[in-house]
């Protein structure tokens, strides 16, 4: 499989995203960039799909299935402190989560793919902005992505430095967890340090409240069932003395499950409208949905676990693997559409606790697996859309 000319191409290709990261909406450049590439290679392309937003398609044959691939393209607003020749050149950004391998990824599988031609039916190569802050999958939805650019399944992946390098990982059900985010405020009466039975402490009713979300996951929810709240910042507007009159909680909550989500936000609300008003204070609850969860679908894991096979052998396929409790938009695409998001290894060390991991000012993709994933893709295709004999 290992084509070193190949390879050097797809290094090529992701050093150049890094060294020109461009965050959510703004990847102008890089759609640019792609846009070009698929153009050399042959595909139809169309161009500012939800913004920035980039689908390539070519149809092989007389088949009439649709097979969508994507990829993230955008970066982190994040100081890179790496030394590498290909260090980010604008200022305050990275790709720090790998989305410049992802789109070098997926461009080597279109180049495999445009040159073998191996398959009978349409390939539909996505390339979504966005994939940070959660709203790109939306947003080319909203712009839409179905009914311009109608697939019968998606396939996506996400490099992880916690996996050995070249190893596949996947599963049926919930892979990635969903992401909503919580804002509480709470109300009270400042007063002097001195005299607090003159005012309502809400730093108090604060920590009460804190206290007690924790025990939503552990006494609330089936313990089956994944879960996770955290309350992530506190902000008040008192001084070292004086006792605040407001104090704000934030954090987000992840879950598998719309049924858990609901139960998440209906509990969290009961318990923090409740201690507010038994200490007296005022109460705000508000409660976002962010992130989609990821559910893979079984057929789909099926099929690409065979592909992964194919590619780098059984024994480093794991076609049931741990879910994580990250978030990814790509979820917003399999509530519409059978699919499957996969993890590709990419620890650069065996040691897992030596690797750099995603969302670090030092992180680099692993440009061994490159070539991998771009060989899964385009196997994934070819059975897929398998030729007429």
């Amino acid at each position: 499989m290992k084509n070193e000319k190949f390879k050097e191409l797809l290094m090529d290709w992701r050093r150049y995203l890094h060294e020109n990261p461009e965050t959510a909406f703004e990847e102008v450049n890089t759609a640019r960039f792609v846009s070009e590439k698929l153009k050399e290679m042959g595909y139809e392309v169309e161009t500012g799909v939800g913004k920035t937003g980039v689908v390539a398609s070519l149809t092989v044959g007389d088949g009439k299935e649709i097979i969508g691939i994507r990829a993230d393209m955008d970066a982190i607003n994040m100081e890179e402190k790496t030394n590498f020749s290909y260090i980010s050149k604008i200022q305050g950004k990275m790709h720090a989560c790998g989305h410049d391998g992802h789109t070098a990824t997926l461009l080597g599988a279109a180049k495999l793919i445009s040159e073998r031609k191996n398959f009978n039916g349409t390939v539909r190569l996505i390339f979504q902005p966005a994939e940070e802050p959660g709203k790109g999958a939306q947003a080319m939805i909203d712009d839409g992505f179905f009914e311009r650019f109608p697939i019968d399944e998606i396939y996506g992946l996400h490099n992880m430095p916690s996996i050995p390098e070249g190893r596949i990982h996947t599963r049926s059900g919930g892979i990635m967890a969903s992401e909503d985010n919580f804002v509480i405020k709470i109300k009270g009466k400042g007063s002097h340090a001195s005299s607090p039975h003159l005012g309502v402490d809400p730093l108090v009713i604060a920590s009460q409240i804190i206290l007690v979300l924790q025990t939503i996951v552990s006494r609330n929810i089936d313990p089956l069932k994944q879960a996770v709240i955290s309350c992530t910042e506190l902000h008040t507007d008192g001084v070292h003395n004086a006792i605040p009159s407001n104090v704000v909680i934030l954090g987000d909550t992840r879950s598998f499950a719309t049924e858990i989500q609901e139960q998440i936000e209906t509990r969290m609300r009961s318990v923090c409208e409740s201690i507010c008003e038994m200490n007296g204070a005022g109460c705000e609850f508000e409660y976002t949905h962010e992130f989609a969860p990821t559910i893979n679908w079984e057929e789909p894991v099926k099929l690409a676990a065979k592909a992964a096979r194919n590619i780098v052998g059984d024994e480093k396929v794991d076609d049931n693997c741990q879910p994580w409790m990250a978030s990814e938009d790509f979820g917003k695409f399999l509530q519409h559409v059978p699919g499957c998001f996969l993890f590709l290894g990419s620890a650069k060390s065996e040691k897992v606790d030596e690797n750099i991991p995603l969302h670090n000012s030092l992180y680099d993709y692993n440009d061994n697996v490159l070539e991998i994933g771009a060989e899964f893709f385009a196997e994934l295709i070819r059975l897929r859309l398998p030729k007429k004999d």
